[in-house]
Parts: structure tokens; C-alpha cells; sequence
């Protein structure tokens, strides 16, 4: 009998120090960053926007921060150093909503950073939603300061396995300059792709009306985006409409909300001028771009090579908007774009 006793105490114990080992290993390599910077010489894989952005919000060193949706992806932050001197990290979240910007928001001004620029990618079609609505939903446990639920994460087999020991395994250090880039390469990007994978929508006969979406955006201006800048007036909000190709605009006009988009943009905009700290750049009317479906993998996502364009205009001020009258030149422009794009001859052409 007491040799059975000491078997099941034997056992618990050493269960006991495995589950530590297993926590002190997670601790020390801390693949989600939660504790502390990355390890120097540790092939990191970066891959979980949902679960290794918050670490990287709390731990890693930047001046200056990236976000939004997978607009935003294929930005390099390098160039942000060549061409603005600052240290960037990218934030972002594919699909984001404004609530996922707030999470990750609360997260980098809750941090000890000195947060000088903030470049966020705001996504129309996404701020008609709910001021709580995320696109996925987050790892509580690793947003918020409780450290009695990181368990959650201290004792997860799939954190072990697929960030600890496969990387150990087989190192490939991720890039952070490039994380979480599009999968799409080079070749992906021409009309003849694009245009196989598109599907025309039905044509939708009632017209959503001018103020449809205005009480939506408004509350999500208000809950998610605009308390952030009016908090961290030392910070400059660089608030830039991504530029979707023609068949977004093609999509809009089937769907029949032109004039409900073209208000939404306004509206942001005006929103956003009111504040000191923003600088807003529209990209959307850059015909040479939106027009050309070989810069497209599909009918949204474009080439890093525009990215990088995006980049330049933040550095030398090109497609600023300054003013409530130069946004409605840009939406004037953005029409004319639309007025003046055969459609039917796009559409005429075997792919």
C-alpha cells in the first residue's frame, strides 16, 4: 500500500515539474511575445495576427505602428525607415473591423512606447458594422493584464509544438519587416487572373439611399477610432483610403450603393480633418492604379509595388487631403474614373 502511495505521489510530482518545464520553456522562448522581446537568436515564426499581435503591441520596440486590414499587408517597413526615419511595426488584421483597430489601440497606448505615427487603413464596407463586431474572435487571455488565464497559454500543446519545436526544428526566422505579406507571388498579379476569379454580382434595382450607412460609421468613428486620436494628440494619425481596382466600383454600382459609399467616404473624411493630428490621404482616384488589373490579384488586394507607392505619398505628402473641398474633388475624380471606365468592354473578353 505504501509503495503504491509513493507511485501516485511520484507521478503527480513528476507530472508537476513537467507542467512547469513546459511553462518555463514557453516563458523563456515566449513565441507570442507576451513577456518580453523576442529572443535573439530564436527562429521566430510569425504567422497568428489574432494571437502574436497584442505581444508584439506590449513588447516589441517601434516608434510608429501599421494597421488595418490585408490592405495593409504588403507594406515593408523598411521603407518607412528610409523614407519617414521611423521604426515601424505592422499591426494588422486581415478583415479588420474598427473594433479589432480599438483592441489593438488599447493594447499599443496602454504600452510604455512613444507612439509618434500610427498609419491606419480604413476599410469602408467594414465600418458599417457593429461597434463590437470583430472579424475573428480574439484570445481574451492575451489582451488583457489577468495573469491567471494565461494558462491558456503557458499549457498550449499547439503553441509548443507548431512555435516552439517546429521552428527548432526547421529554422525560418520571419521576416518582421514583411510579416504577414500576402501569399500571393509575382504572377498572380495580372488582369487574366483577376478577372477568372471574378464574379459579377446580380444587379440589385432598389438604390440604398445617400444616408444608409452615416449612423453606422458614425458610432464606430466614435467608440473605436476617434477617442485613440483625440487621447494621443502627440501622435500623428496617417488615415489613408485604400485603392481597390475598378471592379470594387463595379461591385457598388451592381449593388447599387454609389451614392451611400461616396457619403461614407465624405463623412470619414470630414471626421477625420477636424482633428490636428491627422494627415488623410485618398488613394481610391489614382486612376494609373485602380484601372490596371495586372497591379490586382483579385478584385482588392493589390501588388507591394503600390504599397510601396503609399509609402512615398506619406513621406512627400502626395494624395493629401487637407481640406473638406479637396475631398470632394477627390470624390469628384473617383466618379469621373468610374464615368469614363468601359465596363462592358472589360467584360466582353474571354480570360
Amino acid at each position: 500500500m505504501n509503495r503504491y502511495k509513493k507511485w501516485i505521489v511520484s507521478t503527480i510530482v513528476t507530472i508537476f515539474i513537467m507542467f512547469i518545464l513546459v511553462a518555463a520553456l514557453v516563458v523563456y522562448v515566449d513565441p507570442f511575445f507576451q513577456y518580453h522581446a523576442p529572443l535573439e537568436d530564436f527562429p521566430y515564426l510569425v504567422d497568428n495576427q489574432l494571437s502574436q499581435n497584442p505581444g508584439m503591441a506590449k513588447n516589441m520596440e517601434y516608434d510608429s505602428v501599421i494597421l488595418g486590414s490585408s490592405m495593409t499587408v504588403n507594406f515593408n517597413t523598411n521603407w518607412f525607415e528610409e523614407l519617414l526615419g521611423l521604426s515601424t511595426i505592422k499591426l494588422n488584421y486581415s478583415g479588420a473591423y474598427p473594433k479589432d483597430q480599438a483592441n489593438i489601440m488599447d493594447i499599443i497606448f496602454d504600452s510604455d512606447h512613444q507612439v509618434d505615427a500610427v498609419f491606419l487603413g480604413v476599410d469602408v464596407m467594414t465600418y458599417t458594422g457593429g461597434v463590437e463586431e470583430t472579424k475573428y474572435p480574439i484570445p481574451e487571455y492575451l489582451y488583457d493584464d489577468n495573469y491567471l488565464n494565461d494558462v491558456q497559454y503557458l499549457f498550449n500543446k499547439d503553441v509548443v509544438l507548431n512555435y516552439i519545436l517546429r521552428p527548432m526544428a526547421d529554422p525560418d526566422k520571419t521576416d518582421l519587416a514583411t510579416v504577414y505579406q500576402s501569399w500571393w507571388t509575382d504572377e498572380y498579379y495580372n488582369i487574366q487572373w483577376v478577372m477568372h476569379n471574378y464574379v459579377r454580382p446580380e444587379k440589385v434595382e432598389t438604390v440604398t439611399q445617400a444616408d444608409a450607412y452615416i449612423e453606422s460609421v458614425d458610432l464606430n468613428l466614435k467608440t473605436n477610432i476617434c477617442p485613440y486620436i483625440e487621447q494621443n494628440p502627440d501622435t500623428t494619425f496617417y488615415i489613408f483610403f485604400p485603392p481597390y481596382s475598378i471592379l470594387y466600383w463595379n461591385d457598388v454600382i451592381c449593388e447599387n450603393h454609389l451614392e451611400a459609399t461616396m457619403a461614407e467616404y465624405e463623412y470619414i473624411a470630414d471626421t477625420m480633418l477636424a482633428y490636428d493630428n491627422v494627415r488623410l490621404f485618398f488613394f481610391p482616384n489614382q486612376e494609373w492604379i485602380v484601372t490596371d488589373l495586372n497591379n490586382y490579384a483579385d478584385y482588392s488586394h493589390y501588388h507591394r509595388d503600390i504599397n510601396r507607392y503609399m509609402t512615398e505619398c506619406f513621406a512627400d505628402g502626395t494624395c493629401e487631403v487637407t481640406s473638406a473641398e479637396e475631398m470632394e474633388e477627390a470624390l469628384l475624380k473617383m466618379r469621373d474614373v468610374i464615368d469614363r471606365f468601359d465596363f462592358e468592354e472589360l467584360f466582353s473578353v474571354e480570360y
